[in-house]
C-alpha cells in the first residue's frame, strides 16, 4: 500500500472583518478553507506531525491576514497561498476556496445608513486559488443567482418515443439558479470589476434573446463573458431547469391564459457545460476538487 493524493486544512472559516477607520463602515464576511499539500507520507503513514501544519495554526493565519484587510476574495486567497507555500519548504501547494456574503446598506430615513446592514440574496461570490507545484490558478464565481423571464423561451423539436409526454411550446417560463466559475489567465486583475461585469454579462445574456433551449442560453451566456474579457481563459456553468408547470383551472370554470403556474422544486433538468477559446490550452490541476462542473 502507498498514499495516494491527499490534502488536509481548515474548513469554513467564517471571518468578518469591519474597517471602522472613518463613520462609515465597511463589512467583508468570508467564509475561507484552507487546505495544504505536499509531502505528508509521514504523518499518514507513521503519524510522524513534524511536517503537520496544524489546523488550528491555518485557522489562526485567516484571521490575522484579516487584520491588515481582505479586499477581493481572490486576492486574500492569493495571500494565504504566498505565506504557506513560502513559509513551509514542504509545503508545495494547495487549495484556498472563499464564499463571500454580501451585506447592504439599510435605508433609514431616505439615506444609506453608515453601520446598519441587511444582508443580500441567495447569491453568493465564491472564489477558489489552488497552487500547484509552480503553477497558480485563480478561479472566481458566483453560485445562487437566481433569475427568471416569463416569456421569451421555448422548447420544440425535441426527439418523441413512447415514454414522451412532454409538450412543445414556443412560450414558456425560463427560470434558474446560476452557478458558474471562471478560470483566469492571468493573476494582475482588477477582481471585483470582473466579477461585476461577469455578472452583468451573464444578466444581460439570459434577458436578451429567444431561447429555445437552456443549452443556448447556457452557452450564449458563457460565449459573452469570453468575449468581452480576455483575461478570463473558460468558464464553467451548471444551470437547473426550475421548471413552471401551467395549472389547468377548468375544474374551477376558470380558464387560464399563461398566468397561473405551479413552481416545482423536483425533480430538474440539470444543464451544465464548459465554454473555452478555441485552441487554449487547459488546466485540469485547477478543476480537481471542484464538484457540480463537468
Amino acid at each position: 500500500m502507498v498514499l495516494g493524493a491527499n490534502q488536509y486544512g481548515k474548513a469554513e472559516v467564517r471571518v468578518v472583518k469591519l474597517t471602522r477607520d472613518t463613520e462609515r463602515h465597511e463589512i467583508d464576511d468570508l467564509c475561507v478553507t484552507s487546505q495544504l499539500r505536499g509531502d505528508f507520507t509521514a504523518a499518514h503513514v507513521d503519524g510522524d506531525t513534524r511536517c503537520v501544519v496544524a489546523t488550528d495554526t491555518q485557522k489562526n493565519t485567516i484571521f490575522a491576514f484579516a487584520r491588515d484587510g481582505i479586499g477581493s476574495p481572490e486576492a486574500f486567497l492569493l495571500r494565504l497561498a504566498d505565506h504557506f507555500t513560502g513559509s513551509f519548504d514542504w509545503v508545495t501547494g494547495g487549495r484556498w476556496e472563499a464564499e463571500s456574503t454580501a451585506w447592504q446598506r439599510i435605508e433609514a430615513h431616505g439615506a444609506a445608513h453608515d453601520h446598519a446592514f441587511v444582508r443580500g440574496g441567495q447569491e453568493v461570490r465564491t472564489a477558489v486559488v489552488v497552487a500547484d507545484g509552480g503553477a497558480r490558478h485563480v478561479i472566481a464565481g458566483l453560485r445562487g443567482l437566481s433569475v427568471l423571464k416569463s416569456t421569451g423561451s421555448g422548447f420544440e423539436g425535441f426527439p418523441r418515443d413512447r415514454y414522451t409526454t412532454l409538450t412543445e411550446t414556443a412560450d414558456r417560463i425560463l427560470a434558474t439558479d446560476v452557478t458558474c466559475r471562471w478560470r483566469y489567465a492571468v493573476e494582475e486583475v482588477d477582481y471585483d470589476a470582473v466579477h461585476a461585469s461577469v455578472r452583468s454579462l451573464l444578466l444581460e445574456a439570459f434577458a436578451d434573446q429567444y431561447s429555445a433551449a437552456l443549452q443556448a442560453t447556457l452557452y450564449d451566456m458563457g460565449r459573452r463573458v469570453l468575449e468581452a474579457h480576455p483575461e478570463i481563459a473558460e468558464i464553467r456553468l451548471s444551470m437547473p431547469n426550475n421548471h413552471h408547470f401551467l395549472v389547468d383551472l377548468a375544474p374551477f370554470g376558470l380558464d387560464n391564459p399563461g398566468e397561473v403556474f405551479y413552481a416545482a422544486d423536483r425533480p430538474y433538468g440539470l444543464i451544465e457545460a464548459s465554454v473555452e477559446r478555441a485552441g487554449a490550452t487547459g488546466a485540469p490541476a485547477a478543476w480537481d476538487g471542484i464538484a457540480g462542473f463537468c
